[in-house]
């Protein structure tokens, strides 16, 4: 069905395609909910296959795509894109039109179209440029990046630029303790599996990873798939969903085979940061285990430590830092994918808190990327030239989450008054780029899809209960009626 063309009556046709998609959410649902009661599917294969088809269905009848965004709206996906960026306050092409991001981070193209703001196309032109000088530095140090990499684990350039930014946080370290990597997840597989295998060769089992529920749930299938036993510790909401020192030390004692724990530092699903405080105490646990001759690694995930306050993330970071006498089995995973905006980049690397172990985990990248890719190390050291020689891009990227984590609260405040949804609207540590929330008893997030549009994320996905949901800011802008 298309609107109308005439102003009398566009108005009507454009109510009608919206009555439809409110009908056409309701009634699939409806079809749907057998499956779900038999448990045939997840919740988040459901729900992502409610919205593909509904999408998909309504973009065929040629139904206005403004009606379809703001009637079925994703917020399942995390991940920030800078085409799809909206919000322009005050000037076109001023300090906060944030369309003027896919520019300055040489994603747009010269002339493209960023909804209304286009691209001159010289942040795209001078990370080429920067590519060139990367290389050229590489060649004069005798490093080829067009040539197969026996290590593997990146450039000694590269590493050591990122090991520099590390020591902003008190972190001693050097290119010999970074190993680059496709992302965290990817950096957090080569992980898993590098102490696995080092346990193997030792003749014994990998152990177990302790995981903090609600949490990240892709680690979870890496450890399962290297045979680890994976053992998850219910935290509670009084406790801002964190993993607390006496939570830890149980779970150490209770359970012997624990070999690593993992550690969001700013968690997702929950948006809540661990403070200063909490990680020296957690270090306090593993200090008195490693008293005991355990040996347990701090697998700590700092993806989304550079969204919130500089100030806050840094006086965590120190604190993690500050553990000396356990950095040999102390590992910290980065990425620039969600702190940056870059997720299509895929750029990652981990630190480790000691060489001689880094050096140990070499076969780990050797036998799974075996070579990392020289034009994509290429890119890694433009965009590090770039946000080296423009740091306010970073402050840039932390208003917008901000922006739109603000828009969200309010967007959700007024559905729960149109139809009480909502027990509790939980405050963000001002970090990440998510909503979590508890529901209303009785309400699952097919009933908030059915009644709003609004597509999120079950708790379940994240080891917790369905009375949670959890809202990305991410792929879509806020549309506030």
């Amino acid at each position: 069905m298309k609107p109308q063309s005439s102003s009398s009556t566009a108005g009507i046709a454009i109510q009608e395609q919206r009555l439809l998609i409110r009908r056409s959410r309701k009634e699939m649902l409806q079809k749907l909910r057998s499956d779900l009661d038999a448990g045939l599917e997840p919740p988040i294969r459901v729900m992502a296959r409610i919205v593909q088809d509904l999408e998909r269905e309504f973009a065929e009848r040629d139904f206005d795509p403004t009606v379809i965004r703001q009637e079925i709206v994703n917020r399942t996906i995390g991940d920030i894109n800078v085409r799809r960026i909206t919000e322009c306050e005050g000037a076109p092409a001023g300090p906060a039109d944030f369309r003027s991001l896919a520019e300055e981070l040489g994603i747009a193209l010269p002339g493209e179209d960023v909804n209304g703001y286009i691209a001159p196309g010289e942040g795209h032109r001078w990370l080429r440029e920067q590519m060139v000088t990367a290389e050229r530095r590489l060649l004069s140090i005798g490093y080829d990046p067009r040539v197969y990499d026996i290590h593997s684990v990146g450039n000694p350039l590269l590493r050591g630029l990122l090991a520099e930014d590390m020591q902003q946080w008190g972190l001693f370290a050097s290119e010999r303790h970074v190993a680059l990597g496709l992302g965290a997840a990817d950096c957090i597989d080569k992980v898993l599996r590098g102490i696995a295998h080092l346990a193997r060769l030792q003749s014994r089992p990998p152990g177990a990873v302790l995981f903090a529920a609600p949490g990240f749930n892709i680690p979870e299938m890496q450890a399962a798939a290297y045979g680890y036993r994976l053992h998850s510790v219910r935290t509670r909401a009084e406790d801002d969903f964190k993993l607390t020192a006496p939570l830890l030390s149980q779970s150490l004692e209770e359970n012997l085979d624990i070999t690593v724990v993992y550690l969001a530092v700013t968690n997702n699903p929950t948006t809540f940061a661990y403070s200063p405080d909490e990680l020296l105490a957690i270090q306090g646990v593993l200090r008195n285990f490693a008293r005991e001759g355990r040996r347990v690694h701090l697998l700590a995930d700092l993806a989304y430590v550079g969204t919130g306050l500089p100030a806050e993330d840094r006086a965590r970071m120190l604190s993690l830092a500050s553990a000396t006498d356990i950095a040999d089995r102390t590992i910290y995973v980065s990425s620039w994918s969600k702190t940056h905006t870059l997720t299509g980049e895929r750029f990652g690397w981990v630190l480790f808190g000691d060489a001689e172990f880094a050096s140990a985990m070499g076969s780990s990248w050797t036998n799974s990327v075996a070579s990392l890719p020289g034009e994509w190390q290429l890119r890694f050291m433009a965009y590090h030239a770039l946000f080296r020689a423009r740091p306010e891009l970073i402050g840039k990227i932390r208003a917008l989450y901000r922006l739109r984590r603000s828009m969200l609260r309010r967007q959700l405040e007024s559905f729960d008054k149109e139809h009480g949804l909502f027990e509790h609207l939980y405050l963000d540590n001002d970090a990440t780029i998510y909503n979590w929330s508890r529901l209303r008893p009785g309400v699952d997030c097919f009933a908030v899809f059915e009644k709003t549009g609004v597509a999120g994320i079950p708790g379940s996905t994240f080891g917790y209960s369905d009375n949670y949901i959890r809202f990305s800011v991410g792929i879509l802008p806020v549309a506030m009626d």
